[in-house]
């Protein structure tokens, strides 16, 4: 029997994915839950697990194509059938050949014996199949572009703009004087055009929904953070060596939004037509940056969790994010999202809100300033700006700002304890 295989839907609010990566090809034997296909989108890199044991008939969709969610994307029969003829092993990493050799793309056939290979790529070369048929087709030696990716990996952004750079180092060699700057023409303009990567443009896809759809309102709060860095001063070196991660401030706003939360339901909710649903759980989003985008992975029932609980959390799935492993239940059911600009050092952010959740909250950066505290006086203390956007369909001013003024009382009376 065949057996469609479909673009999963990979969270609520995602309507398409891109094919970043089939793991197997047409002929090549495939177990039940054995990882198929890597698929993308704005949230998660995800290996899709085959439905059923079998083999590979038929790749309908090619390595970066975008899809709708349930699109047929290949062919699996189920029936049974011998596995292929044992092929000479084949290293992780394989090699590229030189710029100048010519290579067929793999061809789609019936037979695993009828497939040509994919060329060797060095192995100091980390990148994938689009990669280097990207760098075929462009002539260029992987060996000489330095990785922007995970672990220096080369990306198809890398290679193009090591194409569009060699094309304006051409263009100033044969006109000089067309490439020099002037008045007129800067010497920014002497660059080339980037495409646009998969994930960059299913970013750019959500937010313009999100901004265009959900009436965003944004409010500000200053929060006097002192005590709260006292506190992680004294305990951190402790905290690190019991816990083995790196005690940070961005737990005990996760924990002091998830209590807020709690206490206004309508912050933690979603908007339809119809009706405003109150989420019943407390599925606090992290927002991890990387260089290829912004992925925001979900700290489940966030509310049950201690400091310590939040912080290892946090850190294990900022790590899977960063290697590109996280899972689809590590993006799933988000129903509020925190994001940490002040990592980078900004002062005061205006968030887009991640829809179809009701409200997204900014922490920025924790400066020292001189403040008016009790009796007129002033002194130095660690302030820290909350920004929160919500959406005003679902909530007023009175409800945001009672939230954001119970998340500044538990940043600043944190208790003495780790909880």
């Amino acid at each position: 029997m065949t057996i469609k295989i479909i673009m999963p839907q990979l969270g609520e609010s995602v309507s398409e994915g891109v094919v970043g990566r089939w793991l197997k090809q047409v002929g090549d034997r495939v177990e039940r839950d054995e990882p198929l296909v890597e698929i993308m989108t704005d949230k998660v890199n995800a290996e899709i697990p085959a439905i059923a044991s079998g083999v590979l008939r038929h790749i309908s969709v090619r390595e970066g194509e975008t899809v709708p969610v349930g699109t047929e994307i290949a062919l699996l029969d189920e029936a049974e059938a011998p596995a292929p003829p044992p092929a000479p092993h084949e290293p992780t990493e394989v090699k590229a050949v030189p710029p100048a050799a010519s290579i067929a793309p793999p061809a789609e056939t019936s037979s695993a014996a009828g497939r040509e290979r994919m060329p060797e790529e060095p192995e100091s070369v980390r990148t994938s199949p689009l990669v280097r048929r990207l760098a075929r087709e462009h002539q260029v030696d992987l060996t000489h572009i330095q990785g922007s990716g995970i672990n220096g990996r080369v990306t198809k952004d890398d290679v193009l703009a090591h194409v569009a750079a060699r094309s304006g180092a051409g263009a100033a060699s044969a006109a000089p004087a067309a490439a020099a700057p002037s008045a007129e023409r800067p010497a920014e303009a002497a660059r080339g055009p980037i495409k646009l990567s998969p994930l960059r443009r299913m970013i750019a896809e959500h937010m313009v929904r999100s901004k265009t759809t959900v009436p965003h309102a944004t409010t500000f709060v200053e929060v006097d953070m002192t005590a709260l860095v006292r506190r992680r001063a004294e305990i951190k070196a402790e905290f690190q060596r019991r816990e083995g991660v790196d005690l940070t401030y961005l737990p005990y706003v996760v924990q002091a939004t998830a209590e807020a939360l709690q206490a206004f339901p309508t912050m933690n909710a979603e908007w339809t037509e119809d009706e405003i649903v109150l989420k019943n759980d407390v599925n606090v989003g992290v927002a991890v940056a990387m260089e290829e985008g912004l992925v925001v992975p979900v700290v489940h029932r966030a509310e049950r969790l201690s400091i310590a609980g939040l912080a290892r959390k946090i850190r294990e799935l900022s790590d899977r994010a960063r290697a590109g492993k996280l899972s689809l239940d590590d993006v799933r059911g988000g129903t509020f999202t925190v994001n940490n600009p002040g990592a980078f050092g900004t002062v005061l952010s205006l968030p887009i809100i991640n829809a179809p959740q009701a409200a997204i909250l900014t922490m920025d950066a924790i400066v020292k300033r001189p403040v008016v505290v009790e009796d007129d006086a002033i002194a130095i203390r660690s302030m820290m700006f909350l920004g929160l956007a919500f959406d005003h369909r679902v909530n007023d001013g009175l409800t945001a700002g009672r939230f954001l003024a119970s998340v500044k009382r538990h940043l600043e009376h944190v208790a003495p304890t780790l909880v």
